[in-house]
């Protein structure tokens, strides 16, 4: 019973991170953004859609760091976090950004999935955390910041 209870735990938390379900995916709010409302803020808003996929990418990948090296050094807040540019420094920059963004969730998806992952054991090189609760701060924070994006899009006009 508590190996089919493990594993449907995994299940949820990846479904969590992957899903999207009740609100729209990070794929659906970063495709088709046209390049030139890339940098963009709009009237009312704090980010553009570039500060926003940064700052996803940064501090995904900062708890992914954090969930599994033991050498994890600190970043700085908010400075590491929040990228000072409005815009992307070109096409490429973007797209670099969306790939990391989407390889470093396979690389949490995979480490939840891992059988050999004990979710409740405490991060040796942490104060307490456990890999289950960095995963599901990915998808907390995700999901709050994706919202954020299409809410930009919306502003922009950019979102159907």
């Amino acid at each position: 019973m508590a190996d089919r209870g493990n594993a449907a735990l995994r299940e949820h938390v990846v479904n969590l991170l992957t899903g999207g379900h009740a609100h729209a995916t990070f794929e659906q709010a970063v495709k088709g953004l046209p390049v030139e409302m890339r940098g963009k803020v709009p009237k009312g808003a704090e980010h553009s859609p570039w500060q926003l996929l940064e700052h996803l990418r940064l501090a995904q990948w900062d708890i992914l760091d954090f969930s599994r090296n033991a050498k994890y050094k600190t970043m700085k807040w908010p400075d590491d976090y929040w990228p000072k540019e409005k815009a992307p420094a070109d096409e490429k920059a973007w797209d670099k950004s969306v790939r990391a963004f989407k390889k470093d969730l396979k690389e949490m998806v995979a480490l939840v999935s891992d059988e050999k992952t004990d979710l409740f054991a405490k991060i040796p090189h942490g104060d307490g955390q456990t890999i289950l609760r960095e995963a599901l701060l990915v998808a907390d924070h995700n999901a709050y910041h994706v919202g954020q994006l299409v809410l930009v899009r919306k502003m922009l006009g950019a979102w159907e």
